[in-house]
């Protein structure tokens, strides 16, 4: 159980390392660079409909593009862009609408001090709607946790991990992104479905789904409080 718990925090972790960056840097473009237009509409209708594909869909494209097209095997990478491809329509709509719901007073205050509209939003905007934003990635992190069809087909359904193998070249290396690795709710899947093999496979799918229900819980109290912390210091009250 120790391995699919970890595959799963790894796994996640490349999939926001991933899906954040390119989703925030999208919001800020849909929100302060993109003007009203046909070209503006164009990218929320496929915002919107990327965001309502249902994820075999999306495992199967992972499927074919990063596994069939490169000639790999089954691997976390594959797997967390697959996961980044149903997180990013969350996170960029997120940033979006946190920096345009701001008042219009952090942007002409940073103006009328003489800072550029890189800084205004590096340095002001970003900032300001920071514990938004964090949400938007919480969710999204929900959704890596308990991801399993899209993973089904990218990420594979063995794990073989040495962990006094630090290789990060080895296919046995904990921290190899290339290697086949089962999460927790591919794990779950495979004990619901193939169980017969296991006299316990009842039992493993109960404790594998606590497991990933407290971890998710954690994952989300955790993120809240740094969301919190962040907010009371932006907003000058003392802790």
């Amino acid at each position: 159980m120790g391995n699919q718990l970890f595959n799963t925090i790894y796994l996640v972790f490349l999939s926001l390392l991933i899906s954040v960056p390119i989703g925030v840097a999208a919001g800020i473009y849909m929100a302060e660079y993109a003007k009203e237009g046909k070209m503006l509409s164009f990218l929320r209708v496929s915002i919107e409909s990327l965001s309502s594909l249902p994820s075999i869909v999306v495992g199967l494209f992972g499927y074919l593009v990063f596994i069939l097209m490169t000639g790999a095997k089954w691997n976390l990478m594959a797997g967390a862009l697959a996961v980044s491809i149903l997180s990013l329509p969350l996170i960029t709509t997120t940033t979006e609408d946190a920096i345009r719901n701001l008042p219009i007073g952090y942007k002409n205050g940073s103006y009328v001090l003489g800072a550029t509209q890189w800084q205004t939003i590096f340095k002001v905007l970003l900032p300001a709607c920071l514990p938004r934003i964090i949400t938007g990635v919480i969710l999204a992190a929900g959704r890596g946790f308990g991801e399993a069809a899209a993973l089904l087909y990218t990420a594979g359904q063995s794990t073989n991990i040495n962990w006094s193998n630090w290789n990060l070249t080895s296919p046995t290396c904990a921290l190899n992104p290339f290697r086949p690795g089962e999460t927790l709710a591919l794990h779950i899947w495979v004990m619901r479905t193939e169980g017969s093999l296991n006299p316990h496979a009842t039992e493993i799918a109960n404790f594998s789904s606590a497991i990933l229900v407290i971890l998710v819980l954690r994952f989300s109290l955790t993120a809240r409080i740094m969301s919190e912390r962040i907010k009371r210091k932006s907003g000058g009250s003392k802790e």
